[in-house]
């Protein structure tokens, strides 16, 4: 496989030999040869370890404690145990002894114990190897979360500076740059040391805004624009109507463009996106990338985390993979060209390191849908023509059709009413004009989840959908691939977005219903979870013969979902209209010809892809018609 701008014989991460001090070279020989042949690590949980309430059961069970060695110590002070790593010989029985699963030792591919760039302290994560920017081109990130993505931003940034793996005895910058010396990071550091370039990261969870900013859009802009570039980055992300408001009142889109505006209107040398998308709508995420490419120049480097593959693949020039144990450690790939990176992540398989860190590959293959005649041969309900205002916002609903084992994915802007539409059929809503909505049982995931339970994930499980969360069928369709096993011990109060995120799908499709209605199950969710959490609806739906409706804003995921589309148009906000659901091609045709944009499908994993504007494909294909393909 072709590596870009380097030869297939370099590694741009290892010490070039002629005389360089390595890393290990201020250790006594048998130090050297210990760390050498170490191939695993420990990770103590913080939050899970507790000496004091349990019988220090992995000391007792260590078989080289009891030969007289202090591998496990768990002293009075400790707040939690500790595992030397050197002595640790990788048996693995002391985290089957832990009564809270606090410990995990963990085998690591053999090569990359001479690779530290950053560890956080004794059996904590820790990050080998770093993304390569490049000045002129846009670095895209992949990788699920918790595997080191914010922590490579933070070094990049010159907000961390990477130890090499000695948290005891951190390195100065002079032994740093020895380390990076022969690759495209030494130049990188050494213009970040002399105050050469200044970075701006925009953060992961734009809701803590807020909180650490107060003022209106307006003055917040005001300050920062460096160059004089408001007006039009404003115009580009959709900002215009919200300049007068507080901070504290925008919603999580609006907050969204604010932080993305932020970032652009300030004169930097290094640009940062962690998460760009979230929040936002197809339209949002595709004018958010236009506006990220916008900065590109040849002295700027532009480096983006993202989740949505399509949208990291339209916005990235070349990309690394993060692969690894999340909480544990996390390796980062050499640079790749946007398919080449992004199938690797898919496939899980890295052909320049011969090494595979997924036991499957991820695929998009749709299944061609059924024919409309037939769908409505088969039909089981309806809904009728509908109409409700709110306030200034209206909405239009034509009459409809749905059947068993059918997922129905709606698209559409935000603020066109997908999330009135689904409350219209759940009964929470009820149409101003129109006849009433078939009398069904609805079990819905709203958009936000604010979880109210004070006790744990089991405890709320137990409490909502007692029978269906220990039935063989669902555990095996459900549970098990959404990883709740990982979750279900944490207080409810305790659990990040994305495993909050996960326990409100669990408890939506555990409920007994005709019909089910979830609202954006991709947020928060990393691009592992998000095809894991669509496999989950899609094979639930298909086994227990019932009906979904699907609001997602992922592309890769919505059609991955879709056996037929609802198409929302008009004016968000304002007027809109959900059209009767048509079939996968014809929705997708009609809402990309709306968004003026075409998608093309990858030969390998059939991953839509959007084409670059005006590119010859994108011509091609809109002179035809076809925005949209089911097979290539």
């Amino acid at each position: 496989m072709k590596r870009l701008n380097q030869p297939s014989h370099q590694n741009p991460y290892k010490v070039p030999a002629g005389g360089v001090i390595s890393k290990m070279s201020k250790r006594r020989p048998q130090e050297e040869d210990a760390q050498d042949k170490l191939t695993r690590i420990a990770i103590v949980n913080n939050d899970k370890c507790k000496p004091k309430k349990c019988r220090q059961e992995c000391k007792k069970s260590c078989p080289v404690v009891r030969m007289g060695k202090l591998c496990i110590e768990v002293t009075p002070m400790d707040k939690i145990a500790f595992i030397s790593e050197d002595l640790c010989i990788g048996c693995g029985i002391c985290a089957k002894k832990c009564p809270f699963e606090a410990l995990s030792i963990i085998n690591l591919p053999s090569n990359l114990h001479k690779e530290t760039t950053h560890r956080y302290s004794a059996n904590s994560f820790k990050l080998h190897r770093l993304p390569t920017p490049r000045p002129g081109e846009v670095l895209g990130l992949v990788g699920t979360n918790g595997i080191g993505k914010s922590t490579a931003l933070k070094i990049l940034a010159g907000k961390q500076k990477p130890n090499l793996g000695k948290y005891n005895d951190p390195p100065d910058w002079t032994e740093i740059l020895t380390y990076f010396r022969g690759s495209e990071l030494q130049n990188y550091f050494t213009k970040i040391l002399e105050d050469d370039l200044k970075a701006i990261i925009k953060p992961q969870y734009v809701d803590q805004i807020p909180k650490a900013v107060k003022g209106s859009v307006q003055q917040l802009l005001d300050k920062k624009d460096d160059r004089k570039v408001q007006d039009i980055v404003c115009v580009q992300l959709d900002l215009l109507n919200v300049k007068d408001r507080n901070v504290e009142d925008l919603s999580g889109g609006e907050l969204q463009r604010f932080a993305c505006a932020m970032v652009c209107i300030q004169k930097a040398d290094i640009f940062m996106f962690d998460e760009p998308s979230s929040y936002l709508d197809v339209k949002q995420r595709l004018n958010a990338a236009k506006t990220i490419r916008s900065l590109i120049h040849p002295d700027k480097y532009i480096i983006v985390v993202e989740h949505d593959l399509s949208v990291l693949d339209y916005l990235s020039d070349f990309i690394c993979c993060l692969y690894g144990v999340p909480g544990a450690y996390g390796v980062v790939t050499m640079p790749f060209s946007v398919r080449e990176g992004i199938n690797i992540f898919l496939d899980g398989f890295v052909p320049t390191e011969n090494l595979r860190f997924r036991e499957t590959s991820l695929t998009f293959r749709v299944a061609e849908t059924a024919l409309e005649e037939e769908i409505k041969r088969m039909c089981r309900y309806e809904y009728p023509r509908m109409m409700k205002l709110m306030g200034d916002f209206r909405l239009k609903v034509d009459p409809g059709q749905f059947t068993d084992s059918e997922i129905i994915v709606m698209l559409g802007e935000n603020g066109t009413g997908k999330t009135t539409f689904i409350r219209m059929l759940a009964g929470k809503l009820t149409p101003d004009e129109g006849g009433p909505c078939p009398v069904l049982n609805i079990s819905y995931k709203p958009q936000k989840i604010s979880p109210k339970s004070q006790g744990t994930v089991r405890q709320l499980l137990h409490e909502r959908i007692r029978d269906a969360y220990v039935h063989p069928q669902f555990v095996s369709d459900v549970m098990k691939p959404l990883q709740m096993d990982n979750i279900i011990d944490q207080e409810v109060q305790n659990l990040s977005g994305g495993e909050l995120q996960r326990v409100a799908l669990a408890l939506c499709l555990g409920k007994p219903a005709d019909v089910y209605l979830i609202d954006e199950p991709s947020a928060y969710l990393d691009s592992e979870q998000r095809l894991h959490a669509a496999k989950v609806i899609k094979r639930f739906i298909l086994h227990a013969k019932k009906t979904a409706f699907v609001v997602e804003h992922d592309f890769i995921m919505a059609t991955y979902l879709a056996d037929r589309v609802i198409v929302f148009e008009g004016i968000p906000s304002i007027d809109t209209k959900a059209n009767t659901p048509q079939s996968l091609l014809n929705g997708m045709n009609k809402f990309l010809e709306s968004l003026d944009i075409t998608f093309r499908r990858d030969p390998n994993n059939f991953r839509p892809r959007i084409n670059k504007l005006n590119s010859v494909k994108d011509v091609e294909q809109k002179r035809g018609g076809n925005y949209f393909f089911l097979e290539d």
